[in-house]
């Protein structure tokens, strides 16, 4: 790959990441401050363990840069413990913050990967981790699709709750068009 095509390969990553969280930030930004703290979100989370969870693995992608950097790729995440178990124990902490210490600390995971990508050698994208998956595949699942997959799920609990408030029945005539 040349430098001209790297660079904008870490450039695409870059804006796609914003793009992603920028979606997700409108997204939280429709639930009422009150309801911020209530589970049902996803699963039993609020929005304030989901925002903690976005943060642990923003920073779990900043940490495969970091590892691709230092030529340790192959070595990422071969001890780690299960994704399930890693979740959990980040809702366990958020649960115990305000949700503007887990605002904060998702803030800065995300500043410091962005930074971090910033600087990145577009070679270190093509390495492979202890998984198998290339560098850049664990930052676009762990960065930019993971904020849009959970500005999705704000997205249906809204749609999803709006749908219960709403009447089974369609009405049996078109409005009138005044």
């Amino acid at each position: 790959m040349s430098e001209a095509n790297g660079s904008s390969s870490v450039d695409a990553l870059v804006a796609e990441l914003a793009q992603a969280r920028a979606a997700f930030g409108a997204a939280l930004g429709d639930i009422d401050p009150a309801l911020l703290t209530t589970p049902g979100l996803v699963g039993d989370w609020s929005a304030r363990e989901l925002v903690a969870h976005l943060g642990y693995w923003t920073g779990h992608a900043a940490d495969a840069l970091h590892a691709a950097e230092e030529g340790r790729a192959a070595e990422f995440d071969a001890e780690a413990l299960d994704v399930d178990a890693r979740n959990a124990t980040v809702a366990r902490v958020a649960a115990a913050s305000d949700f503007e210490t887990v605002r904060s600390r998702e803030e800065a995971s995300f500043d410091a990967l962005l930074d971090r990508l910033r600087d990145a050698d577009p070679a270190w994208l093509a390495q492979r981790t202890a998984t198998g998956d290339t560098v850049e595949q664990a930052l676009r699942e762990d960065g930019a699709e993971h904020y849009l997959e959970h500005a999705a799920d704000i997205r249906a609990w809204f749609t999803e709750g709006a749908a219960d408030e709403e009447p089974d029945e369609e009405p049996d005539e078109e409005p009138d068009e005044g």
